[in-house]
């Protein structure tokens, strides 16, 4: 698949409308497909976001929004159903007392097993669509957009 090019008189707000459309598009378009893949989980995707978020090991709500760049309370209010749902647990943070770590139960790991094979599937079609080096360069793309983004929000 060859991206268009844009034509040369494009100008810079444009750009960044187009590509804000495109985002919006393709963030709509991972959200109804990781629903699709959580559901027979017993999850949204949502959840699935932040059990996933602590997956390799125990972290803050705060970081795991900072991992999203959305707020701290909407990751918490998932938390929270996390945790009432047996799925997660909050453990006592040695770096800072008030700020407890969200970690997963064997609940929570069974559930994330359960979505593996049919991620997996729709990871090999993707790739098989796009390619791998054109996987590669749209990663690589998004990547360099969220970095400049940041830095743009940093001023």
């Amino acid at each position: 698949m060859t991206p268009s090019v844009p034509p040369s008189d494009e100008r810079p707000s444009d750009l960044l409308s187009g590509t804000a459309l495109t985002v919006f598009r393709l963030n709509g378009q991972l959200m109804a497909v990781a629903e699709e893949l959580a559901r027979p989980a017993g999850l949204t995707a949502a959840r699935w976001q932040v059990l996933g978020a602590v997956t390799d090991e125990p972290r803050p709500v705060s970081a795991v929004a900072r991992r999203f760049g959305v707020s701290r309370q909407s990751v918490q209010r998932m938390a929270d159903l996390l945790v009432d749902q047996g799925l997660a647990e909050y453990r006592p943070n040695p770096a800072h007392s008030r700020a407890k770590l969200l970690a997963l139960t064997e609940e929570g790991r069974a559930a994330m097993r359960r979505i593996r094979p049919d991620h997996a599937r729709v990871a090999e079609e993707l790739v098989g669509e796009l390619g791998e080096e054109e996987a590669r360069r749209a990663l690589e793309s998004l990547r360099l957009l969220s970095r400049a983004l940041e830095r743009i929000g940093d001023d």
